[in-house]
This record gives structure tokens, sequence and C-alpha cells, in this order.
């Protein structure tokens, strides 16, 4: 196999007299400024006490962080750690089909994977946790995502490129062994469709009701059908071109949206919660099983302009408007661990309430699907795996200043539930500020007036709260107050549409998964394009989150209600199985040096998880504790006593039966991760001790004909040599044969 060539990430311009590829004074200055301003940000939120500072502070911490990651460590790890191969070709150009491997523009691609992974997680999770302050939650985004959640996504990518795409389940069972293997594609299938249906839920409960937001939504769809068609059959290679026209077509469905609203078509775009969960699944089960080009990546792509745009106009109003952060940098609660919002204690809790933004295993999914058959070069990695993931983590640094700008007595009334603050909006007042934040009940009725709303009293879930610190910078920035309730449900719309695309993906990358395992029994379903293995996995996909869903929706406490409490403790179990295979794929190729890599991220979030679990099984606290949960209502029942939430005896039984079936899965689903991990260590310990016994299912290198740039934008040299190749075909120049 030849030697890799050198990434598009090398070529550095030189400047006159300096060594080819060494950085010139010019550069070496551009990096010590950025260092500075993450430097001093950070210090600014480290040294503040008790003061209010300006998020744009924080905004500067983070942005200079991003920076120095993706140009230094995610560039050492591309080119050092994993040797990423210009010459190779990848399974999109090896196997194109035009149905699910296909040479993608890396443009689109990036907007296709961000899409896909960026659902509900990065606006909930830092809400949620700003319970604990500020500055937990954001040096978590920050550190957990350079360190950890995109070197995840970065790795994965590149190691299911080079085993065809095979799902993450699959890859486990290729090189952790059986025994592991088995419990990692039972464990990622299960939490797959759990993590599925919290996202359609959210989806569900966000458009109900809302012709705006439905048909804006719903637009998507045709008009990404279009763009598809445009770039395969059209124009091909013309992204710029069809870029243009597919965000005028968005901005004209949105601001279109709003009229339909006011008009006498308002009824037909009004769907109760029951018609958008069939809509849903329909929908669901289209985008799995239609061409990647004609649907899921120009609809993710479309999307992408929406959701970066949307918050680089939100970080842009921030530096304009300046506004103050007003919750305290550590609250009691992070201590204490009895806040409203959620109990436990900052450790571990708060890195199980973000996950996306810093560290999730759902995009290992994502990672291990869809992408790595639509990637054109290895080389692109770094943009997609680690930038993606960096730009979601962006969108997490928003949502925690959008929950940190507001007052926190707001905060707090509308975040903690109905039990625990009651309906009115005295007690409320009372209840905040027996907490520590004193808010009036006539601020509390005219936060509800401003953004339109009867009330915002238990508005939990993090998506209300995202909406009022959004509509606080923005009406800051655009309109005045007079312009807070436009802004509040542009952004209620605009969640909706930022979690549709996670769910579209992600049943189709939970296909892929189906077909992998069923593969093992039945070999026809090795190829994911063979049509009778893409409808049936793809139904029994969308059933199983569909049923879940529709059970929820029906049922206040059945369904995906029911498993709503392991989303967080799943998804981070989901994390752990991807780096075991990721540390065992670095060791068994020869990259023992480099384990650490994904082996210390791997150790801390084995370690947060695990400790999550060990408490949401035995703690005594009935706020933490699944099974101290079922000991109080069972006693209740016993004492013929109904307990809040439940209105009856009924609703009693069933909570028993929710806390009991949640200890239970927790329980399951924590020794399926023990087993993994006890059997990649096995693996690992094998491979070092004898180099010569690891075998790997990676394919055989074959000389690529595509010419790509590494990066969003191609350096001097890959101009060249895309002037050089032949025409563009969309995935691509072609390098033409010498004759």
């Amino acid at each position: 196999m030849p030697e890799p060539e050198a990434t598009g990430t090398e070529r550095d311009a030189a400047s006159p007299g300096t060594t080819p590829g060494s950085p010139s004074p010019k550069s070496i200055a551009v990096w010590v400024l950025v260092g500075l301003v993450g430097a001093i940000g950070w210090s600014v939120l480290a040294l503040s006490r008790g003061e209010e500072i300006s998020a744009a502070w924080l905004l500067a911490a983070a942005l200079g962080s991003y920076a120095i990651a993706y140009r230094f460590y995610a560039r050492f790890i591309a080119d050092r750690v994993l040797k990423v191969d210009a010459t190779r070709a990848t399974p999109a150009e090896r196997l194109d089909n035009g149905v699910d491997f296909h040479p993608t523009d890396r443009r689109v691609l990036f907007g296709h994977h961000f899409a896909a992974v960026a659902g509900a997680g990065p606006l909930v999770g830092p809400v949620l946790a700003a319970q604990m302050g500020y500055l937990p939650g954001t040096i978590w985004i920050v550190a957990g995502v350079i360190f950890a959640g995109a070197v995840q996504d970065m790795v994965t990518l590149f190691f299911s490129t080079r085993r065809d795409g095979r799902s993450l389940g699959q890859m486990a069972r290729d090189e952790i062994g059986p025994v592991g293997g088995a419990a990692a594609l039972v464990a990622v299938f299960a939490i797959m469709i759990i993590l599925l249906a919290v996202l359609a839920l959210v989806i569900v409960n966000a458009l109900a009701h809302s012709p705006w937001g439905v048909f804006s939504i719903g637009m998507t769809i045709p008009i990404a059908v279009f763009m598809g068609f445009y770039l395969r059959v059209l124009r091909p290679g013309r992204v710029t071109e069809v870029s243009v026209i597919g965000v005028a077509l968005l901005l004209l469905a949105i601001v279109a949206g709003g009229w339909v609203a006011e008009s006498s078509f308002a009824g037909t775009f009004t769907l109760e919660k029951e018609t958008l969960v069939i809509w849903m699944v329909v929908y669901g089960f289209l985008a799995s099983v239609l061409p990647v080009w004609m649907l899921l990546a120009p609809r993710d792509y479309l999307s992408t302009f929406m959701k970066v745009g949307t918050i680089a106009l939100l970080a842009l109003g921030v530096v304009i408007a300046m506004p103050t952060l007003k919750m305290p940098s550590v609250t009691d609660f992070a201590a204490s661990g009895d806040g409203p919002v959620f109990a436990g204690s900052m450790f571990p809790f708060v890195f199980i309430t973000i996950a996306c933004g810093a560290l999730s295993g759902f995009h290992a999914l994502v990672s291990s699907g869809t992408t790595p058959k639509m990637i054109q070069k290895e080389t692109q990695v770094r943009m997609i795996g680690y930038g993606a993931m960096l730009t979601e983590s962006f969108v997490a640094v928003m949502a925690i200043i959008a929950a940190c700008i507001i007052e926190p007595g707001l905060f707090f009334a509308v975040n903690s539930p109905g039990g625990v603050i009651g309906t009115t909006v005295e007690s409320a007042s009372q209840a905040v500020t027996n907490f520590g934040f004193a808010i009036s009940p006539e601020a509390l009725t005219q936060a509800a007036k401003d953004v339109e709303e009867a009330s915002l009293l238990s508005r939990t879930g993090g998506a209300p709260t995202f909406a009022l610190g959004m509509s606080e910078i923005f009406s800051a920035v655009i309109g005045g107050a007079g312009m807070k309730a436009f802004w509040y449900h542009f952004a209620i719309m605009f969640e909706a549409l930022f979690i549709l695309t996670t769910l579209d993906a992600g049943t189709r990358v939970g296909r892929f998964m189906l077909q992998d395992t069923l593969g093992n029994v039945h070999k026809s379903f090795k190829d994911v394009s063979w049509k009778p293995g893409v409808w049936f996995a793809s139904a029994i996909v969308v059933g199983g989150w569909g049923y879940f869903l529709w059970v929820g929706i029906k049922d206040p406490l059945g369904g995906i209600n029911q498993l709503f409490p392991l989303f967080g403790i799943a998804n981070q179990l989901l994390a752990a199985v991807a780096l075991a295979v990721c540390t065992t794929l670095l060791v068994k190729s020869g990259r023992l040096k480099w384990a650490w890599v994904t082996g210390v991220p791997l150790v801390w979030d084995a370690t947060v998880t695990l400790t999550a679990s060990y408490q949401k099984i035995f703690s005594e606290d009935v706020k933490v504790g699944f099974f101290a949960q079922r000991d109080k209502y069972q006693a209740g029942i016993d004492a013929d006593k109904v307990l809040a939430p439940a209105k009856n005896m009924d609703d009693m039984h069933t909570v028993v039966t929710n806390a009991t079936v949640d200890g239970v899965l927790c329980a399951f689903f924590a020794v399926l991760i023990i087993v993994v991990l006890a059997d990649a260590a096995r693996t690992c310990l094998k491979a070092v001790r004898d180099p010569g016994s690891a075998t790997l299912s990676e394919v055989p290198w074959t000389e690529s004909k595509i010419v790509a740039p590494a990066g969003l934008i191609a350096t001097a040299e890959e101009r060249a040599e895309l002037a050089s190749a032949g025409p563009d075909t969309g995935g691509g120049h072609v390098r033409e044969p010498v004759a």
C-alpha cells in the first residue's frame, strides 16, 4: 500500500523564505491572538465573584477554544493518530449505487452530518443544566467536545469508512468479539429506539396546534427533493447555485408560514398530536428507503442553513446587545443535589444532562451510519466529524447563554414542575423565592404577556426557556420589546426544525444497524441496499419508535414517557460503546501509543455514566432512585393514598410499573456496557501481548479516482489539483485516466 500523501491540512501556504509546511510569522501571530482571546474569556468567567458579567466573555472563551482545538488537536489526530489517506478510495466511491452509497460534496455532507447529529440535546440539555449555574455546564460543553465528543465522532467515522460504512454494533461484534459484540448490538439498538422516540415526542409537542411550524417544516420536504434532483440531474456539482435557490425557498416558506397561520388555511395545518405521529412515521419511513441524494441529504443540508444561520445571528446579537449573565456561576444546587429542575448532584448528573454538545453516543450511530457511506475522501473526516461536532457544541453554548441571561427567578418558574411551584403566579413566586431567587407574581404575568402566552409556569423540557432567551437577545437588536412574541414563537418553530432532521437520519441509521445485525443470520441483509431488507428493517425501526411515541401521547404516564428518564444515561452509555470500539481498534491496528486519545474519554464517560446508573438504581432518594420511587408509590397504594403526579389509583399503579421498568432497564443497560468494556479490555490485552494475533475487518486499499478538498475551503494546491482533474460529477472531480 502506498504511503498516505499530504492531507489538505498539511498544505499550508508558506511565506517566502520559510520551509514549506512551516507556519509563517503572520500565522503564528493570528493563532497567538486567538489563544489570548480564549484565555481572557476563561479568566473572566473563572474570576467573577458574584457580579454580573457579559455573556460575550463566555462566547469568547468557547470560540477561542474551538479554533485552537480544530487547528491543532484535530489535525494531530487526523495526521498522526489516524493517518488519513487521500489516495484511498472510500466506500462511497467504491460501492456507489445511488441509494445508500453516494459520493457527496463535502459541503452538502457537512450539512447532512451536522443536521443529523444536532437534535434536541444541544438546545435542551444545557438549559436544564443551568440549574447548577453557567460555569459547570460551560466547562463541560467546551472541554467535553474538544477531548471527547468531537474525537469520538471523527474516529468512529474514520474506522467505519475503512469498513464499508459498517454500523457501530457490527464493528463491535467484528472487532471486540462475539460476547461483547452481541451485548453491544442489543444495547445499541434498544437505546437507539428510545432516543428516536424521545426526539419524536419533542417534535410532536412543538408542532401540535402550530400551523406556522407545520407548514414551514412541511415545505422543506418538496424543497429538498427539488434540490436533490437539481444536483443529481439538472446541474450536477452546482452546490453554490442550488444553495442560494434552496435558502431563498426556505426563507419564503418560513415567512409564508406566518401568513398561513393568520389565513383561512390555518385549520388545514393545525394538527392534533395523533395526526402528527402518523405523518412523522410515514415521513421517517420514506426518508429511510428513498435514495439518500433525493431527500435525506439535501433536506439536512437545507436545514443546516437555518440552524447555523440562526445560531450565528444569535451570537452576533450577543455581541451587539451585550446581555449579562444573571444566573450565578455556580448555584447551591450544584452541591446539594436537590434542584427543582432535576435531582442529583453536579457529579455525575451535569455530565448526563448535557450530552449533545459535549459527548453524545447518538453521534457515533450517524458517524457509522449514513455519513461513512457518502464521504468522498478520508481527509474530510476532520472537517465533517470533528468540525460538525464543534459546531453543535457552539449551539449548546448559545443555549446556556439563552438560559442564563433571563432572570433566575423566571428560569426556575418556567423549568420547575407544577408539583413544586403550584399552578398560580403567587404560589410560583413564593416557591422560587424559597429557592433563593426572588420574582414577583406581576413579573411572571408580564413575562408571559410579552410572548403572548397564557402562562409560562412549568413549561418544562428546556425548549420554552431557550425560546425566551432567544427572544430576549433578538428583540434587543431588532424590534424591541414589541417583537418578543414574534421571536419567541419563531424560536419554538426553529427548535422543531432542528430536531426533525435528527429523527429522519436516525431512522435510516437504525435501518442500517438492524440490517447489519440481521446480516449475521441471513447474508442478504449484509447488502444494505437490498430492497426487501431495506423495507423490512425500515418498517421495524419506525414501528418501534412510532409505537412508544403513539402510546406516549395517548397516556401521559405511558409509552415513551415511561422511558424518558433513561434518555440521558442511555445516550452516554452508547458513547462508552463507541469509545470502547475506537480504543480497541487503535490498539489492534498498532496505534497503542495513541490509544489514550479515545481511552481517556472512555474512562471518564464510563465512570460518570456507571456512577449515575448506580445512583439511579440504588439511591434511597425518591427524586433520584427508580426503586426508591417504586417503594414510595407502592406504600401509597398499600395505604390507599394517591400521590402526585398520579391523579387516581390507576395512575399510582402505572408509576410503580414505570419506576420498576426504568430501574430494571437501567441495570440491564449498565450490565451490557460492563460486558462490552470487559471484552474490549480482553481484546486489547491480547493484541498488546501478541500483536500478530490481531485481525482487522478493514477492507483492502483501493486507489481513489476522486479529487476533492479536505476542508470547506480548498487550499491553493487543492484548487490546482481540481483544475487538472476531470469534470465535476457532483461528488468531486474524477481524475482522468492517463493514456
